[in-house]
């Protein structure tokens, strides 16, 4: 039996995770608390794999294995070198192949009790889609419904505030939802990156008390909800939130206010629904955003893009949502709107057995 090897079952097991793929594959996805140790920067990588293609495995193995070499003793004086004698790393590379192969042999003859992730960042991969496929159903899902700017996101963080379970799809996915939706200080995660963020908040929730969730299509940017977690919010009970279009024009306002002072990435943004609204349209909230009249541009999306596009989606997806019941939330309230909401639906929680 190896004894340097370890299952992904034991990823909690160890004092450090070391990914030994490049910064590329590392950017893409990675197993989270990895740090990046690569033994072939992108460069190498690309120029290794063309000898092996063009020239000869050969002498791709022996290029490729000077450049490992070097980076691996980089990587001992410079992250490594401080570490005691009684130090766990576990190396993982691709599919548990030469990179962290090699990376787990130099740290053992050193003295360290390095192990090698068997499968590599694949084995985790396919974890990660295993456990999205079985967890969800599990879960007691409550889905917040409402048109957009009724403060959805807000209920979300206000459960999360007094201690219910959420799931805040659109802080995962760095994104909000709609056309206007990008967060300028966060760009949105890759797909596997995602379903990783996913994989994480899932696993921490107790299926026995209620999940909250905020309704939202198939895609929340550029990113796609995994096919079980939308059907299971499909198939969930519904709480619908509503609100004067005044209220909502002002949190819409408030949400995206990098976007209106922002002229060109608004008018952007705006072009983009041509093919919905036509030029004229588009022109004239163009034009409104230029003369600052954002009030007039805001209720004008609502009313003719958000408001007819989530009629046309949201009871064709959500069984329960006739059937919902329904909060109101007032301008009076001010910033304590949600944290009144949140209070009223979580002192009606049930106990679990």
């Amino acid at each position: 039996m190896r004894t340097d090897i370890a299952t992904v079952a034991e990823l909690d097991q160890f004092d450090a995770l070391l990914d030994v793929r490049s910064p590329a594959e590392f950017a893409e996805d990675h197993v989270p608390g990895a740090i990046n140790v690569p033994v072939l920067d992108d460069a190498e990588r690309a120029h290794v794999g063309t000898l092996y293609k063009q020239v000869s495995p050969f002498l791709a193995r022996k290029v490729g294995a000077a450049l490992v070499a070097r980076n691996i003793a980089r990587h001992i004086d410079a992250a490594f070198v401080d570490q005691d004698r009684g130090w766990r790393p576990l190396v993982y590379c691709w599919r548990g192949g030469k990179r962290s192969g090699a990376m787990t042999i130099v740290l053992r003859e050193i003295g360290w009790d390095a192990r090698q992730l068997e499968g590599g960042y694949k084995a985790f991969r396919r974890h990660v889609i295993d456990e999205l496929e079985a967890l969800p159903p599990r879960l007691d899902l409550r889905v917040i419904c409402g048109m957009t700017g009724t403060g959805k996101s807000r209920l979300i963080r206000a459960l999360a505030s007094r201690g219910a379970q959420v799931i805040d799809l659109e802080a995962l996915a760095a994104h909000r939802g709609s056309v206007l939706g990008g967060l300028p200080e966060a760009p949105q995660p890759s797909q596997k990156a995602f379903e990783t963020r996913l994989w994480q908040a899932l696993a921490r929730l107790d299926p026995r008390r209620p999940v909250y969730v905020e309704s939202e299509s198939r895609k929340i940017g550029d990113v796609r909800v995994p096919e079980p977690l939308i059907l299971a919010m499909w198939a969930a009970p519904c709480i619908v939130i509503q609100a004067e279009t005044p209220l909502r024009v002002a949190l819409l306002m408030d949400e995206y206010a990098h976007f209106l002072t922002d002229r060109i990435t608004l008018a952007d943004r705006l072009s983009a629904l041509t093919t919905l609204h036509g030029h004229a349209r588009i022109a004239r909230w163009i034009a409104l955003a230029d003369e600052n009249r954002h009030a007039e541009l805001v209720a004008e999306l609502l009313e003719l893009h958000y408001d007819p596009a989530y009629r046309r989606s949201i009871g064709s997806h959500y069984a329960a949502l006739a059937s919902a019941p329904t909060l109101a939330v007032s301008a009076r309230d001010g910033a304590a709107a949600f944290d009144r909401l949140a209070a009223q639906l979580t002192d009606e929680e049930p106990v679990a057995a």
